[in-house]
């Protein structure tokens, strides 16, 4: 298949693996970003194919990249109380509906009779509404800036069509406040990025060069089939053995750096920066959207007046630091135990972008400790 063939070539995966082996002399850590490029990583075996020698190496650490992962315990709460009141029709994409609150998941609400349903698209819940006016109709708004615009458009064409029983459960976060507060951190140990290619087709990457060049951290925009990753990891390795710290685009085919200007109007249209929560990690500011107040009467939080609600986590559960690249996720003591797919404790189980469900699926189940002994052959 187009596109898909020519970038997954074993052969020239190997000649790559070799070129960032040749030009590492330092040990280097990068983040990439996007948890769909943790998969990719893990399924691959591109973290196997790098230099793991004790004075060269460059070791991937996994960033809050998943959207479904860094969506608040609170925000879980209240859809799950949502999704339970009489007559409402619930929508979400799947991957929201194993995600734990503090009181079950969405799956839960539906076998107790809560009208929940999977849909494709936030234009579907559109249609729903359209279709049950004695219904109110609630779509979760989950993601980083790949997934805001059709969000967007799905209240801006409510209000076009004059419904009033359509509103939206926002939770979406931004990637370059994120990359901030992570180089921001006193223990940070991150030298580069790859930045997430759908993403930056929304919204370019003129965003990052102030980024690179306050924090002098090479940043590689980057797409998900393998040897895009790995000509990602060459760049920034080549730049950091340089003394470099520039932003390059890996991703040409997809990715301009002023991104899609109609995509971004539409969100400048409807949505307004906030601070944002995220599980695991706590408040970024101005880190999400909102909507704003022309289109405040679709917000579901509005709407329903849930008040506060109380939460509490898993005490075993340590997603918060596999988010912020602190650790690797079997290095938290219940993983593969007490949390497993079937079993989840916390969100990065359950999503299909969540870096533990990678590691579990993908059978990566050594600390990196173990993984630096078995490279050296201990």
């Amino acid at each position: 298949m187009k596109y898909l063939s020519e970038f997954r070539n074993g052969a020239i995966a190997q000649r790559m693996a070799h070129e960032i082996a040749q030009a590492t002399t330092r040990p280097w850590k990068i983040m990439e970003v996007c948890g769909g490029q943790t998969h990719s990583i893990l399924k691959n075996g591109i973290d196997q194919l790098l230099p793991h020698q004790p004075q060269a190496s460059v070791e991937m650490i996994h960033g809050p990249g998943c959207p479904v992962c860094v969506t608040p315990l609170e925000l879980i709460d209240k859809a799950l109380a949502i999704a339970a009141q009489p007559g409402v029709i619930f929508c979400s994409f799947g991957d929201m509906l194993r995600v734990p609150g503090t009181a079950g998941d969405l799956f839960q609400v539906k076998g107790r009779g809560g009208d929940v349903r999977v849909v494709y698209s936030p234009l579907d819940a559109v249609e729903l509404a359209q279709k049950h006016p004695e219904k109110q109709v609630v779509f979760f708004g989950v993601g980083f800036e790949t997934t805001a615009p059709a969000n967007a458009m799905s209240v801006h064409l409510a209000k076009r069509r004059g419904l009033k029983n359509y509103s939206l459960l926002v939770s979406h976060v931004l990637v370059p406040p994120a990359i901030e507060a992570i180089l921001s951190s006193p223990g940070s140990q991150v030298n580069a990025f790859l930045a997430a290619g759908h993403v930056c087709s929304v919204m370019g990457y003129w965003q990052y060069p102030p980024l690179a060049e306050k924090f002098s951290v090479p940043i590689v925009v980057t797409g998900f089939e393998p040897l895009d990753l790995l000509d990602g990891i060459r760049r920034a390795v080549l730049q950091l053995e340089r003394g470099r710290h520039e932003v390059e685009n890996a991703y040409e085919r997809v990715v301009t750096r002023e991104g899609n200007r109609a995509a971004q109007q539409l969100l400048r249209e409807v949505f307004e920066v906030t601070d944002r929560a995220w599980r695991g990690i706590g408040v970024i500011p101005q880190s999400g959207w909102r909507l704003n107040a022309d289109y405040r009467a679709f917000d579901a939080e509005e709407r329903f007046q849930l008040g506060a609600i109380r939460t509490e986590e898993s005490p075993l559960c340590r997603a918060g630091a596999v988010l912020q690249g602190a650790i690797k996720p079997s290095e938290c003591p219940a993983f593969g135990k007490e949390c497993t797919p079937r079993h989840p404790l916390g969100a990065t189980m359950v999503s299909s972008e969540g870096a533990c469900a990678a590691y579990y699926n993908y059978g990566r189940f050594l600390s990196a400790e173990e993984l630096a002994k078995a490279a050296s052959g201990l």
